[in-house]
């Protein structure tokens, strides 16, 4: 996409990675109808990691789990293509539980690790998040030899060059940011239009010095394609009050004359506690549409309109 100027870059919190504020998602390119409700091909998703190469945007995010290995496998097909991650692009992934028998070990970690340096075909990864920890207890992850630990020998061996945590509940969340372990945290569809739990763990990972992502900001589909196109918010159907929350903002956005994915899309981005905002994409004209939508002008009177909008 030549006519499209480079992104401005800045460093992921203590990473020192150079990352650009857009991060594209690459769950979908696993293809997970089961969680999206839609599939994506191989050949489409080859095309989509081709023209993310091409892009502005530097950072990717991924996960051992996504596909059970399949966008990893995917995107390793491109790296090998390309010779190599292109220069200056940041890869992250997730080290994940078996996802068939549930083990959340540390012998499972490193095993996770392996699998996820042989499928993208790289020497090291250059940021690893310890991935859903809510399925088993904090406890359970800090014990000695347990996941936390054999992700740190990991990194001491040169496997991983940055550690950080990805999950979901806040509180949970929190209490590993706490432990000064890790460098990056993601929250997922806690800071959107919809909901803003994650709101107080921003300023946490502030605190800290850690780096905060917000994975998610569509609510995993509804707020960019609409509640009437995409009823379905944090993978599952949407109840009956969500879709009246998002029809009711959607209405606000389109009296300023704002579609709702911009306006989703730079809730998130606009917010300067956060390093990184990461969106899933599965097309390749989905790159250079967020791209668009992350560049659209937004009236100020639709922010101050949304802060104090009863729906």
């Amino acid at each position: 996409m030549p006519q499209i100027p480079s992104l401005p870059r800045h460093s992921l919190g203590k990473t020192g990675l150079q990352v650009t504020s857009l991060c594209v998602g690459c769950a979908a390119l696993g293809n997970m109808p089961e969680t999206f409700a839609y599939q994506v091909a191989e050949e489409q998703a080859l095309a989509t990691i081709r023209t993310i190469f091409d892009s502005p945007i530097t950072f990717l995010d991924t996960a051992a789990s996504y596909g059970d290995g399949e966008s990893e496998r995917r995107l390793g097909l491109v790296i090998r293509e390309r010779g190599g991650l292109p220069q200056g692009m940041v890869l992250a992934t997730k080290a994940d539980r078996d996802l068939k028998t549930g083990d959340f070990s540390g012998a499972q970690m490193r095993r996770s690790v392996e699998r996820s340096l042989r499928l993208l075909g790289i020497e090291q990864l250059q940021l690893v998040y310890l991935h859903d920890p809510e399925h088993i207890t904090f406890e359970q992850a800090m014990v000695p030899g347990g996941p936390v630990e054999v992700l740190r020998q990991c990194q001491e061996e040169g496997l991983i060059a940055h550690l950080g945590v990805a999950g979901g509940p806040i509180d949970m969340m929190t209490r590993f940011v706490q432990t000064g372990l890790f460098e990056v945290a993601i929250s997922h569809n806690r800071y959107t239009l919809l909901n803003r739990d994650a709101h107080p763990f921003w300023d946490i990972c502030a605190q800290h010095e850690i780096a905060a992502v917000n994975a998610a900001p569509y609510g995993s589909g509804l707020l960019a394609k609409g509640p009437s196109t995409y009823p379905r918010y944090m993978y599952a159907e949407a109840n009956q009050t969500l879709l009246e929350q998002a029809q009711c903002i959607d209405e606000l956005a389109q009296r300023h004359g704002v579609p709702l994915a911009a306006a989703a899309l730079q809730f998130s981005l606009r917010d300067p506690r956060l390093g990184a905002t990461i969106v899933g994409m599965s097309r390749p004209e989905r790159i250079e549409e967020t791209l668009t939508l992350a560049e659209l002008s937004i009236p100020q009177a639709f922010w101050r309109e949304l802060e104090v909008i009863s729906c």
